[in-house]
């Protein structure tokens, strides 16, 4: 997980001192800790004084790390400007630990300990349905054709962090997602991938087969999409009323590797 020493950096106004990082690495940890605090109230509590507070203060603020603002003052003003405070931004606090995979994986077991794996199924069903519907709503001028679906719906994922790419195959069509944001929590509970798969399907408007996940420990969600044509070309080739899309599917990309 990056630090604010290292986000200083890739800002490029970290200065040469190493010193300097872990001098700003103590005032984040500070006002993450006090949620706000004044340039004289870090000085005592690190024993530096106001004006080394202050210039590392400045180069936070430039980075965007920090936002100030003029503290509240309770009962009558005095004479003076109120005291300035300064607080983490929203992007410095996130490059501190975070355990919303662990407590996502806990949850997760609980229900499964407590409700089965079933339970656990219906609510990555639910999960996932917020973002059907968002790219359901992305893909309204997709058509019927599904790699022309499977690209609209690459281009939705990647609007919603999945990194996501759509491409035409021997086999048929291929939808890759680069990033998966639970891939974690999905290593424990293939339910997630499940869940997401039967979005995928739904969207594009066919039988879908995931043949990688990032939770498998692949480089990439790779989703094979076949073909209407390849369905035709198959039941040429071996009819057999019996066999499912699945089979068809993997029949396919068997063939075609």
């Amino acid at each position: 997980m990056k630090n604010v020493a290292v986000l200083a950096e890739r800002a490029g106004s970290l200065d040469r001192d190493p010193g300097d990082g872990r001098t700003r690495d103590r005032v984040a940890q500070l006002l993450l800790q006090y949620g706000s605090a004044s340039t004289s109230e870090l000085s005592d509590t690190l024993g530096l004084s106001c004006a080394a507070i202050r210039r590392h203060l400045d180069a936070m603020l430039a980075d965007g790390l920090v936002e100030a603002r003029e503290r509240p003052v309770r009962g009558p003003r005095g004479r003076g400007r109120p005291a300035k405070v300064f607080s983490l931004t929203d992007s410095a606090r996130e490059s501190f630990p975070h355990t919303y995979d662990d407590l996502a994986s806990a949850a997760l077991r609980w229900i499964a300990q407590h409700d089965g794996p079933a339970a656990v199924s219906a609510f990555a069903a639910a999960q996932v349905s917020a973002l059907e519907e968002r790219c359901r709503a992305a893909m309204r001028e997709a058509g019927d054709d599904p790699m022309a679906r499977a690209q609209a719906l690459a281009r939705a994922l990647t609007a919603e962090g999945y990194a996501a790419g759509a491409s035409t195959i021997a086999s048929g069509g291929q939808l890759c997602q680069h990033h998966c944001p639970v891939a974690h929590v999905a290593a424990e509970f293939p339910q997630l991938c499940e869940a997401e798969t039967e979005v995928i399907s739904r969207l594009v408007g066919t039988h879908v087969q995931r043949l990688a996940t990032i939770a498998n420990g692949d480089r990439v969600c790779t989703t094979h999409i076949p073909t209407d044509r390849l369905f035709d070309r198959l039941d040429r080739n071996k009819p057999d009323e019996d066999m499912t899309d699945h089979d068809k599917t993997d029949h396919i990309v068997r063939t075609a590797r």
